[in-house]
């Protein structure tokens, strides 16, 4: 018997986002940023990177909030390789699980759909073949998980 499309949803308030901006767009930055991370001993959790047309890049990623003040501290080194850096400590990440879901199409739309019809909105997404993670403002924590928990009708 196949495993159910979505089996459960997770909710993680322990969220910063850290938002690069402008950053120059050449080998081997990510692997400095996330080196001297790792280094500082700092787990990173999402990483969403986009690249620009300016030949500059955007770099969104997630670290618990027991690790700010630490992730500061690290990115001052990096500060004159990009145009801004801001911390949101104000948003948590709420993601859909199950097995099933590399399996069928419209999870991530259904998802999506849950969300927008809560005028929630989502700030960045994350997908692997078992997962859908996104940030959303924290205030919306309990309604999306109760929107998405109606949309693929689990038990609450």
């Amino acid at each position: 018997m196949e495993a159910p499309v979505v089996s459960g949803i997770a909710l993680d308030k322990n969220q910063i986002r850290v938002g690069m901006y402008g950053v120059v767009d050449k080998p081997g930055i990510a692997s400095s940023i996330f080196t001297a991370l790792a280094d500082a001993n700092i787990n990173v959790d999402m990483i969403v990177q986009t690249r620009g047309l300016d030949n500059t890049t955007n770099l969104d990623f997630t670290v618990p909030t027991t690790d700010l003040e630490k992730t500061k501290n690290v990115m001052v080194a990096f500060e004159a390789d990009s145009d801004k850096i801001d911390y949101n400590d104000s948003i948590c990440k709420v993601s859909i699980v199950g097995v099933g879901m590399k399996s069928h199409t419209g999870v991530a739309s259904k998802a999506f759909t849950a969300m927008a019809k809560d005028n929630i909105n989502i700030n960045i997404i994350s997908t692997s073949e078992i997962k859908i993670s996104m940030i959303i403002d924290e205030k919306y924590a309990e309604l999306a998980v109760r929107s998405l928990h109606d949309a693929y009708q689990l038990d609450l």
